[in-house]
């Protein structure tokens, strides 16, 4: 897998940061297996997974606060297996900001420049330079406990900034504060990058914020990189149904299958008894793609939709496409929008962008849906994507 978009700025600290079959074990653990990224000069570099995938643990392996067990991190050009913690140039934000409650805003931004021993009218300069990127002049007199959550990731973010880094590391930064917040702290972090052109690679569990965030989305699970792409390019295209369900609000939609050998290759809705079975439940594979799921006949597929791309269809519609019936069984307000659950065999499907349908689900009543081909994504039952074009 391989970067798709290529970053390159006018920043004074930009570098490239390479990550070469990093392993990492535990023990009998195995956080991380033959990881690989490429991160370009200035990109903002996201990875996604859930809790205990290994994010935090690879950006620990690249700042030096944790020991590789194999492969090889190099920060521009150099090696830096072997290089202390402290010389590799890196700078980290954690979730939990770790000022210094004792210290006032401008000793906590200059603490880095200090331990250094850069002289004080340079540390006086470069403070007041960040608190003025930043919109904190007003708040160097403070302490910690004076300022609000938002104004402390500020204040955490110029204390890395002052340091001029070769690489940003951020770890969950906004996983403490708000929503509306983290909404507002996310604009002005990517805002901030772009104008400072340093390489960051940012974690996080949110998709919200790796989807806006981000110029190349990585997504992990159990130490492993599934797909590296961007971020429209991981919503539409997923390579595996994990991706598929990881990203999108409300996720992805799966209906079962069954791969069923006639007089052509089809796919049957798995829900329905046989005698709820019609034509319109059935999906003809195009002798083109019969020989991709050739293999597979009798077993189950999942075909995936996400919420948006499922139609509500009034009785006698004329609609070309996979048409299935159910009942809705709750819809959810949301303000501006709702999401609808129908539940149609086995399968609960959402639906999202229910208020501005021509057609409105009620609870209790049948509903029709309509799934036009292009919109269908195919999965195998052990989760790969099948690559097929269905009409």
């Amino acid at each position: 897998m391989t970067c798709i978009k290529s970053i390159q700025t006018e920043g004074n600290n930009v570098t490239t940061l390479s990550i070469r079959n990093l392993t990492k074990k535990y023990g009998e653990l195995t956080a991380l297996e033959n990881f690989s990224l490429e991160i370009s000069s200035g990109e903002f570099m996201v990875l996604l997974g859930p809790s205990g995938c290994g994010k935090t643990t690879v950006l620990r392996c690249i700042s030096g606060l944790t020991d590789i067990t194999g492969g090889e991190i190099y920060i521009g050009n150099e090696l830096v297996n072997k290089i202390p913690p402290k010389d590799r140039d890196v700078a980290m934000v954690f979730q939990n900001y770790s000022l210094y409650p004792h210290m006032n805003v401008y000793d906590n931004i200059a603490f880095p420049l200090k331990m250094r021993k850069v002289h004080k009218d340079k540390i006086n300069e470069s403070v007041h330079k960040i608190a003025r990127l930043l919109n904190i002049e007003n708040l160097l007199d403070r302490k910690p406990k004076e300022i609000s959550g938002g104004q402390m990731q500020r204040v955490a973010l110029g204390r890395a900034l002052v340091r001029e880094p070769k690489i940003f590391l951020m770890d969950e930064p906004l996983s403490n504060l708000d929503a509306k917040l983290r909404t507002e702290m996310r604009v002005e972090i990517k805002k901030l990058q772009e104008k400072v052109g340093v390489t960051t690679l940012y974690i996080t569990h949110d998709q919200a914020e790796a989807m806006s965030m981000a110029d190349n989305i990585g997504v992990m699970d159990a130490g492993k990189l599934l797909q590296l792409d961007f971020p429209q390019k991981v919503y539409t295209d997923p390579a595996n149904r994990f991706v598929a369900s990881f990203i999108g609000v409300p996720p992805m939609n799966f209906l079962k299958f069954k791969i069923v050998k006639e007089d052509s290759l089809l796919l049957k809705f798995d829900g329905y008894s046989s005698y709820q079975q019609d034509k319109r439940s059935i999906i003809k594979i195009p002798e083109t793609s019969a020989e991709k799921l050739g293999n597979f006949t009798t077993e189950t597929v999942f075909l995936g939709i996400r919420p948006k791309d499922i139609i509500l269809l009034k009785d006698g519609d004329d609609f070309d496409g996979l048409k299935l019936k159910g009942e809705t069984t709750y819809v959810e307000l949301l303000g501006d929008d709702s999401i609808a659950e129908v539940r149609i065999g086995d399968s609960l499907l959402k639906i999202s962008n229910v208020s501005s349908r021509s057609v409105i689900p009620i609870v209790g009543k049948e509903a029709a849906i309509g799934i036009k081909y292009d919109r269908i994504r195919l999965f195998t039952n052990s989760g790969e994507r099948v690559h097929i074009i269905l009409e």
